[in-house]
């Protein structure tokens, strides 16, 4: 009898042990990839097992009749369809289970929505020459990517809904189109707060950075946790990132130091059932301060 005894606490406290296991489980780190020719190739950041969702970033001028444009830096000329030479790299991110998605916007550009045509009008353009559709001048040649990654950041405020709900209406059993959305972190979001609205995206990473009302200050986490802890419960989403940069010298305000980021921030937020992970601006940035090496294993 004594020896049955042992065996039951042990068994409750290793499905304990495997239930807490489980909970910690799930959490990715998103990267933006794009904007700078210092950052290595996209398959070299592929390679290092550090993401499980890039952004290439960005194409950042569309609408209003705009022929749109894409912005990437040092890595390819779309202008001469240099960027066709990516087409394998996109490939081989996705054979690992990679996503990879086109982020629409930036802090520099030149965009906006005149209507909801206009909106039709560009989504049916992204979906011919980037996800699934058909066109003589994809960018990106035959690779088909995951989805639309909305980092709206100037211009109007209207439309990015109905951006939104067309993309979507492409979205099937056989070819699901993800939709992300990198809103600041004061709530709502001023540019995408309606998109967000609709509950059509399937990742939020929102940017507590360069807010000071809603990110980490001075060694108090307090404003950042207030700020997430809104829009976990404000927003139809499933899934919210917290959007960190990834050095000092990547934001203008709002850097976390790792070890802050483990011991004070991730302990509280990863509680929350729609936590998703981290997103870090950027690739750049992270290959010279390792700050997602330093992380990987808490979020």
């Amino acid at each position: 009898m004594a020896h049955t005894s042992n065996k039951k606490p042990l068994l409750t406290f290793s499905l304990i042990i495997l239930t807490l296991t489980q909970t910690s489980l799930g959490g990715d780190i998103v990267i933006y990839w794009g904007q700078s020719g210092y950052e290595g190739t996209l398959t070299q950041t592929c390679a290092t097992g550090l993401y499980s969702i890039i952004n290439i970033a960005f194409l950042n001028k569309f609408g209003n009749g705009q022929v749109p444009k894409l912005n990437l830096a040092g890595h390819c000329n779309p202008e001469a369809n240099g960027c066709r030479i990516l087409s394998s790299s996109i490939k081989q991110c996705q054979t690992l289970g990679i996503k990879v998605m086109l982020s629409i916007g930036g802090g520099i550009g030149r965009y906006s929505l005149s209507s909801s045509s206009d909106a039709k009008t560009f989504a049916d353009y992204l979906w011919n020459n980037f996800l699934s559709g058909k066109s003589p001048s994809r960018p990106f040649g035959d690779a088909i990517l995951d989805g639309i990654d909305f980092d709206i950041e100037l211009g109007s405020t209207l439309h990015w809904n109905d951006l939104a709900s067309y993309l979507k209406q492409y979205s099937n059993s056989e070819k699901v189109v993800y939709l992300s959305a990198a809103p600041q972190c004061p709530f709502p979001d001023r540019y995408l707060g309606n998109a967000i609205g609709t509950g059509l995206f399937d990742f939020i990473w929102v940017q507590f950075y360069n807010n000071p009302p809603c990110q980490y200050n001075y060694g108090s986490t307090d404003k950042l946790i207030r700020s997430w802890k809104m829009w976990s419960a404000s927003i139809p989403e499933e899934k919210i990132y917290l959007g960190l940069p990834a050095a000092k010298g990547a934001a203008g305000s709002g850097y976390v130091p790792p070890n802050v980021l483990v011991s004070q921030i991730l302990q509280k937020i990863k509680m929350s059932p729609k936590y998703g992970g981290v997103m870090l601006w950027s690739r750049y940035f992270d290959k010279r301060s390792e700050y997602s090496v330093d992380i990987k294993n808490s979020v």
